[in-house]
């Protein structure tokens, strides 16, 4: 029996995507992985249909985590003021890295169970003109809530600040305005819903964004990355078989119809699953159009521990996720990225009715 991942990443691998990374190993200075690495960052941007002489893509060995960093510590200059904006563990996880590089920040904190309010970042904005950029998480996974980032773009336009997006748990599958002019990139990686595996990552940026970057390290120096990767290089070395696995999964989401068609299929799972999971009187966290199409997070009934939840569908060939801090106790979380088929999703169905019965 094949164990499925419903936890927000790593995700369950087509056996096309796992056999891609049995090809021959290679060196990253040979003429054979440029390759490969240019035809991977030529195909991120093909995802939302990019320009690619206005943005690039930086890619780098690492986790969604390598890849936010890299974006704050980078694109943010030196004279630069960063505003964090917060409603759940990974808003809260980009202040701790500005104050790990000392970046001068002001932070926008909001319940992690709350939309964040335009009206109040318009209020920190107005007060404080020396903020120039401002970070945001897309798909907050503690909650499952989708931030909605038009009203926070349109307001970072009004006081000419960029927009740096944290994408990790969004790219490849829910709507990014790219074209708006305040969004200056977008961090994300390989493992979540592009359907690739942990170990690399990479920053989707405006070109000119480069203009100002700042220079406070080395490995996860962005601007090290673009200039050497399109001089059909790598600063440092990259996992290759990894890169092989995104290669594979990339022409995978293309040939299933791209972005949208993902979108759509994380959108009819999610509701067969929510339905099911509400027949059962189990209560969701958020309202179905507060949330990502990507994870939604429940309650759990009065009495119930997540520790048996998780050991009964565990046997059953699911793995989900717990909530986080303070919704360790009182949260389980369901992604539907993956290799998911329908008969697993009425195994799934089937589990949850008998543990909850």
């Amino acid at each position: 029996m094949t164990t499925i991942l419903l936890n927000p990443g790593p995700v369950t691998l087509t056996k096309r995507v796992r056999e891609a990374m049995l090809k021959p190993d290679l060196c990253h200075r040979e003429s054979e992985f440029s390759i490969l690495q240019g035809d991977i960052r030529e195909k991120l941007l093909r995802v939302y249909e990019l320009d690619k002489s206005a943005w690039v893509a930086a890619l780098l060995t690492g986790s969604g985590t390598a890849a936010v960093e890299a974006m704050i510590s980078t694109l943010i200059p030196d004279d630069g003021k960063l505003l964090s904006v917060e409603n759940g563990v990974y808003g809260e996880r980009i202040t701790k890295i500005a104050e790990q590089y000392g970046i001068p920040l002001a932070v926008a904190n909001f319940d992690w169970t709350e939309a964040i309010d335009t009206t109040q970042l318009e209020r920190q904005l107005t007060q404080d003109q020396t903020i120039t950029h401002l970070a945001v998480i897309h798909h907050e996974t503690t909650t499952g809530r989708l931030n909605e980032l038009l009203p926070i773009l349109d307001v970072c336009k009004a006081h000419n600040v960029k927009v740096l997006l944290d994408g990790v748990s969004s790219f490849g599958a829910e709507a990014i305005p790219f074209q708006h002019e305040s969004l200056l990139c977008c961090a994300a990686t390989a493992n979540k819903c592009l359907h690739g595996v942990p170990g690399t990552a990479f920053v989707i940026l405006r070109r000119d964004a480069l203009n100002q970057a700042a220079q406070r390290n080395l490995y996860l120096n962005l601007k090290a990355y673009v200039e050497a990767q399109d001089n059909h290089g790598t600063p440092f070395t990259q996992s290759v078989q990894t890169f092989y696995a995104l290669d594979e999964a990339l022409d995978e989401l293309f040939e299933a119809g791209g972005q949208q068609a993902r979108l759509a299929l994380y959108l009819q799972r999610m509701s067969t699953m929510r339905a099911a999971l509400e027949a059962l009187k189990i209560e969701p966290l958020l309202a179905q159009q507060e949330c990502s199409a990507v994870l939604h997070a429940y309650k759990l009934p009065a009495g119930y521990e997540y520790s048996r939840l998780h050991r009964e569908l565990k046997a059953s060939g699911f793995i989900i996720y717990a909530g986080q801090a303070e919704f360790a106790k009182t949260l389980f979380r369901i992604s539907m990225m993956g290799d998911i088929k329908e008969d697993d999703m009425l195994r799934l169905i089937a589990a949850f009715q008998a543990a909850f019965s």
